[in-house]
């Protein structure tokens, strides 16, 4: 399976010493060397980094790893191949552009059965079920909502419902942002860690790295940093249930919907 990373602050804030210990894992660490990507929201810009390589040898992946870009929403993926072949366009986060924004979205997960009906509207490039499903998602949302945009509120309630009853159907663990927020879908396995005031010194699990957070950071700063696996080994990470929906905005925890296990219902709270 493969392994996400996403990033939401409430001031732009680059992801280096996060990626640092990701990239270890697309080859080095781990064994997902599928090819990787990572996409940076600047403003209604984005920049998309994508590469077929592993990320641990991706000299793409060593110029990210120094190239310190600030952003407040940040998405990226490395790969272990389930559908589709090794190649540029099955790489992760894809990007489609909906109401004036461009969205992204990352995938680790199975789902070979779900075959949705595309109305060209949206239409997958390569050929993993990742892209499909992407497609089916922002397809729904047009069609639900037309030429406007709801409320996030709204919004976030939809794409509950619509991740419900793909959740059933395999393991489906996502990142989805249009640069205004962040939202995390844990279907088995995602973690999240909230770094704000007073912040302190952070190690690497993959990478004998730390940084000392007080030193470059001000005391208004706040960060969600999710991750399939948690990244360092000695801050507190939340590990998300299976079956949970959040959104992240400004760094904290903004929304979140759960499927209770018996009987099935929604939860939602703010």
């Amino acid at each position: 399976m493969c392994q996400l990373l996403g990033m939401n602050c409430n001031v732009p804030t680059d992801i280096c010493f996060s990626f640092t210990g990701f990239q270890r894992r697309g080859g080095a660490t781990d064994v997902h060397a599928d090819g990787w990507g990572i996409a940076f929201f600047e403003g209604r810009g984005v920049r998309l980094f994508l590469d077929p390589l592993p990320s641990a040898t991706s000299p793409i992946a060593e110029l990210v790893r120094h190239y310190p870009i600030r952003s407040l929403n940040v998405i990226a993926h490395i790969r272990k191949a389930t559908q589709g072949v090794v190649t540029l366009e099955n790489t992760h986060p894809f990007q489609r552009e909906l109401w004036g924004r461009y969205w992204v979205y990352a995938h680790n997960g199975n789902l070979p059965q779900f075959q949705p009906q595309l109305d060209g509207s949206f239409v997958p490039v390569g050929n993993t079920d990742s892209e499909r499903i992407f497609c089916w998602l922002l397809q729904s949302l047009r069609a639900r909502f037309g030429d406007e945009p709801p409320s996030r509120a709204v919004l976030f309630s939809t794409l509950h419902e619509l991740t419900l009853p793909l959740a059933q159907m395999g393991i489906f663990n996502y990142l989805l942002s249009n640069g205004e927020w962040l939202i995390a879908h844990s279907s088995t396995e995602l973690s999240y860690l909230i770094r704000r005031a007073p912040f302190n010194i952070a190690h690497l699990k993959d990478e004998d790295v730390m940084v000392d957070f007080s030193q470059v950071t001000s005391p208004d700063d706040r960060v969600a940093v999710i991750a399939t696996v948690p990244l360092t080994d000695n801050e507190p990470w939340v590990r998300m249930r299976p079956g949970s929906l959040w959104l992240f905005d400004q760094g904290l925890v903004a929304d979140y919907c759960e499927t209770a296990p018996s009987p099935v219902k929604s939860l939602c709270g703010g």
